[in-house]
C-alpha cells in the first residue's frame, strides 16, 4: 500500500469511526444470522429517503448562501458580547429545529470565529462555540426533521406530530431557559462590527426552488405526500438545476443508518442478545439512551435502542438529551470542535473542558427533571 492510499484509509478511518464500527458490527452479525431475504425488511428506507432528500434541499439553500447572508445582516446589530452570545445561541437553538443541527453549526460557528477574532473577542470564543453547539443539539430535538434521530424514531415507532411535539417541547423549553441562564456567564465587552444588507444577489430561481423541496420533504415527514414520490422529484429537480448537490450529501451517515439496521435487525433474531438487551433497557429506557450516546453517540444509540423497547417516549427524550456531555455523544459537536481547532492559537485541551463542563451543567439538571416530570 502506498503511503497516499495510507494516508487516504487513516483519514477516512479518523473521520467515518461511526460508520466503520457500525459496517463491522453488522458484519460480525451475519455469521449468526446469514443473509437471506428478510434483511431487506431491516432497512427503513422512509427514514433513509427523507434524510437524504432532506440533506439535498438545506445543501442547496446553503449553496445560494441565503444562510450566510441572513447571518450577516442580523448579528452585527448586537453590539455587546453577552448580547451576541446570547442571540447566536437562540439562532443556533432555532434554525437547528428545520435546517438540522449540524447545519445550522456549519453555517454559525465559522461566522461566530470571523465575527470574534475581528473584533478582539477570542476570549470569549470558546464559550459562545460550545454554548451554539448545545443549543443546536437542544432546539434540533424539537420537530422530526432536527436531527437524524428523531426522523428515524418518529418513523420507526409511527409518532403522530401531536404525540410527537408533546414529548419533546417540554425538554426544549427547559432547553431554552438554562441556555439563555448560561449565557449570562458570558463576560460584557463592545462590539464593532457593521451590519451588512441582506444579500439581494441570491438566485430568487433557486431559492424558491429548494424552499419548494424542502416544503415537499416536510409533507412527506408528516404523511402528506408518500416519500417515494417526494424523494424522486427531489433527486429528480436537484440533478436537473445543480447535479454537484448530489455529491453533497453525507453518505457516510446513510450507511451507517444502513448497518445499524442489519446489526439489529440480525441482534432482534440472537435470542440470548435480544434477552439480555431487553431485560436490562426495560425500564431504563431514558437513562439506557442517554448513557449510551456519550459512549457511541445518540444516532447510533437510538437505532439499536429501537430494536429492543416500545417505549419511544423515553427513548426519543434520552437519545436528545443525550447528545449532551462527552465530545462524541452528539457527532454534531465534533463539528463545532473542528472548525475551532483550525483557528489560530487555538487551545483545543481548554476547549473540551470548557464543552464537557458546560454540557455536562446542562444535562444534569435537564435529565433530572426529565426523570421526574416527563416519565
Amino acid at each position: 500500500m502506498t503511503k497516499l492510499n495510507l494516508t487516504r484509509l487513516k483519514h477516512f478511518l479518523k473521520s467515518e469511526a461511526v460508520l466503520v464500527i457500525a459496517a463491522l458490527a453488522a458484519l460480525l452479525s451475519m455469521f449468526f444470522v446469514p443473509p437471506n431475504k428478510d434483511y431487506i425488511e431491516y432497512i427503513d428506507f422512509r427514514t433513509l429517503s427523507l434524510l437524504f432528500s432532506l440533506m439535498l434541499a438545506i445543501s442547496g439553500l446553503k449553496s445560494i448562501g441565503l444562510f450566510d447572508a441572513l447571518a450577516f445582516a442580523v448579528i452585527p446589530r448586537f453590539k455587546n458580547a453577552r448580547t451576541l452570545c446570547l442571540v447566536l445561541t437562540l439562532l443556533c437553538f432555532f434554525s437547528s429545529m428545520f435546517i438540522t443541527n449540524d447545519v445550522a453549526l456549519i453555517t454559525f460557528v465559522p461566522f461566530t470565529i470571523i465575527l470574534f477574532t475581528a473584533s478582539g473577542l477570542m476570549e470569549r470564543l470558546i464559550f459562545t462555540v460550545v454554548l451554539e453547539t448545545a443549543a443546536a443539539n437542544l432546539g434540533s430535538m424539537l420537530t422530526p426533521v432536527g436531527n437524524p434521530q428523531n426522523l428515524y424514531l418518529y418513523s420507526r415507532f409511527h409518532i403522530n406530530p401531536v404525540e410527537f411535539f408533546s414529548i419533546t417541547l417540554p425538554v426544549s423549553i427547559m432547553g431554552i431557559i438554562f441556555l439563555s441562564a448560561a449565557s449570562l456567564l458570558c463576560k460584557k465587552q463592545q462590539v464593532s462590527m457593521e451590519p451588512q444588507p441582506l444579500v439581494s444577489l441570491l438566485d430568487r430561481k433557486k431559492l424558491f426552488l429548494y424552499l419548494l423541496l424542502f416544503i415537499l420533504c416536510l409533507l412527506s415527514v408528516f404523511y402528506l405526500i408518500d416519500y417515494r414520490l417526494m424523494v424522486l422529484l427531489v433527486v429528480l429537480l436537484i440533478f436537473k438545476t445543480d447535479r454537484k448537490l448530489l455529491l453533497h450529501a453525507d453518505y457516510g451517515l446513510l450507511l451507517t443508518f444502513v448497518s445499524f439496521f442489519l446489526f439489529v435487525g440480525n441482534a432482534e433474531k440472537i435470542e440470548a442478545i435480544h434477552k439480555a438487551l431487553t431485560t436490562f433497557i426495560k425500564g431504563r429506557e431514558l437513562l439506557s439512551g442517554v448513557l449510551l450516546s456519550q459512549v457511541i453517540s445518540n444516532v447510533p444509540a437510538a437505532v439499536l435502542l429501537s430494536g429492543f423497547t416500545d417505549n419511544c417516549r423515553a427513548l426519543l427524550i434520552g437519545t436528545n438529551i443525550g447528545g449532551l456531555g462527552t465530545l462524541i455523544a452528539s457527532l454534531a459537536s465534533l463539528i463545532s470542535f473542528k472548525f475551532y481547532v483550525r483557528t489560530k492559537n487555538a487551545k483545543p485541551f481548554r476547549y473540551i473542558f470548557v464543552f464537557t463542563v458546560l454540557n455536562i451543567g446542562l444535562l444534569l439538571p435537564i435529565l433530572a427533571l426529565s426523570l421526574i416530570f416527563l416519565t
